[in-house]
Parts: structure tokens; C-alpha cells; sequence
């Protein structure tokens, strides 16, 4: 074999090479967010249908007199009536976090597999349901899929992150800027979060996304709690303005 067919082998080779990384990174950067746009519209539609037809799967009657502050005492408000069980893979609420933008709104389905994640955020079974005692969290994909937590890292004490339910505005209020950890500190997502600085029982809020931006060797997590509710009918909270 002659050197320049040798050359020109190898040339058509690194050319081949070349054309597919740049066609994976286009998939990355790009086809995985117009998927994952259609996909959470759909779900966005699908809430929207059920409280529509008032079929939501509520997620328990507002809870009365939500005491201001980072943690509660075990007897500080009642707890919602029981409640049907989140449907496996399907959307139950809305979250919006006014610090990512005016325009950031994304379902929250229940579980956190793959699958889920590439439509919408996850809420991690077995934690707390919306806004009851305990920990309600949620994971995120930090980059691909819509890159619903690129801003992560700009959260900030006070920022409010805001759910519903289709019946009830949750508003919770985050504690401190996010904190950084490995995949295996499941204790970030217990009743009372680990390390969270929350000293006692309280309804709180925990968020979850891959570190670093585009690896997922650690995760950053938000913690917050719930600061108020009100009913969707006396319109939108105050903190998305704040």
C-alpha cells in the first residue's frame, strides 16, 4: 500500500470522525432541547386539560397559617387531608422560579428516571408530596433536555421558587446559595435535609442538578422551605415579582 493512499485513508477517516462528533454535539446542544420542549409543552398541556376539567390530582387542601421562617414545630399548622398518590411518570404541578427568568416554567412529574427527567423535573418517590411536613425534592437536568437548571448556580437566599397544584400556590423561599456534593449524600433529600442547616421538622423544599455544568461527578443542591400559600383563585403570588 503506497503512503498516499495510506494518507488519504486516514485523511477520509479523521473527516468521518469529525462529521459525527459535530453531528453529536449538534444532537446534544441542540435536538435534545427542541425534544425536550415538545415533550414538557405536552405535559404542560396535560395539567393544564385536567385542572381545566377540574380533575387535577390535587395534592391536599392549602395549608392554613404557614408560619414565616426556615423551620416549624411539629404542631404549627395541620396537615392536608389525605391525598390520591402521584401517578407514576405523570405531571402533578407546575414550577416556576422567577431567578432563571419571566418565561421559566416547567412540569414536575413523579419520579426521577431518566426517562422523566428528559421531559420535565422529577420529584424524588418516597419524599414529602407538595407542601406537606417533610421534604419535597425535586432533580433537574442541569445541561441537555432543555437545560431547565443551567442557572442553578445563581440562586440566592430569598429567591422564591414557586408550585402549584392547579388548586394552591406554593410559595417556598430558598435558605442559602446552593450547596455542593457527591451523587451518594442521599442525606440532602431527607425529611429534615442533612447539612441543610434546618434544625428541626418543617415543610421543605430541596432542588437537585448535576455538577459540573457539563459533567455529573458532584450535584448542586438548593434548599428552601415554605413560607405561603394561597388559592389559585386570588391569582398569582406576589413573589413572582420579587
Amino acid at each position: 500500500m503506497s503512503v498516499r493512499l495510506i494518507v488519504r485513508t486516514f485523511s477520509e477517516f479523521c473527516i468521518t470522525v469529525g462529521a459525527l462528533i459535530v453531528l453529536f454535539v449538534v444532537y446534544v446542544l441542540f435536538w435534545t432541547g427542541v425534544r425536550a420542549a415538545g415533550a414538557a409543552e405536552d405535559q404542560i398541556g396535560t395539567l393544564r386539560d385536567q385542572w381545566t376539567r377540574g380533575k387535577a390530582s390535587a395534592s391536599g387542601a392549602p395549608v392554613p397559617s404557614v408560619p414565616a421562617g426556615p423551620s416549624s414545630s411539629p404542631t404549627a399548622a395541620p396537615e392536608p387531608a389525605p391525598a390520591a398518590s402521584y401517578r407514576d411518570g405523570k405531571p402533578f404541578a407546575m414550577l416556576y422560579i422567577p431567578r432563571f427568568g419571566k418565561g421559566w416554567e416547567w412540569p414536575v412529574l413523579e419520579n426521577t428516571e431518566a426517562g422523566t427527567l428528559q421531559t420535565g423535573i422529577g420529584h424524588y418517590s418516597g419524599t414529602a408530596r407538595l407542601g406537606e411536613r417533610g421534604n419535597f425534592a425535586l432533580a433537574g437536568h442541569r445541561r441537555t433536555y432543555g437545560d431547565p437548571f443551567k442557572d442553578f448556580p445563581k440562586l440566592r437566599p430569598g429567591d422564591a421558587v414557586l408550585l402549584t397544584d392547579g388548586t394552591t400556590w406554593f410559595t417556598y423561599r430558598v435558605d442559602k446559595k446552593p450547596y455542593r456534593t457527591v451523587p451518594s449524600d442521599i442525606g440532602v433529600i431527607d425529611p429534615v435535609p442533612r447539612k441543610s442547616g434546618f434544625d428541626g421538622p418543617g415543610r421543605y423544599l430541596t432542588l437537585t442538578t448535576c455538577e459540573p455544568e457539563w459533567g455529573s461527578s458532584h450535584r448542586l443542591i438548593a434548599w428552601a422551605y415554605l413560607d405561603a400559600t394561597q388559592p389559585v383563585t386570588d391569582g398569582r403570588p406576589a413573589a413572582f415579582h420579587s
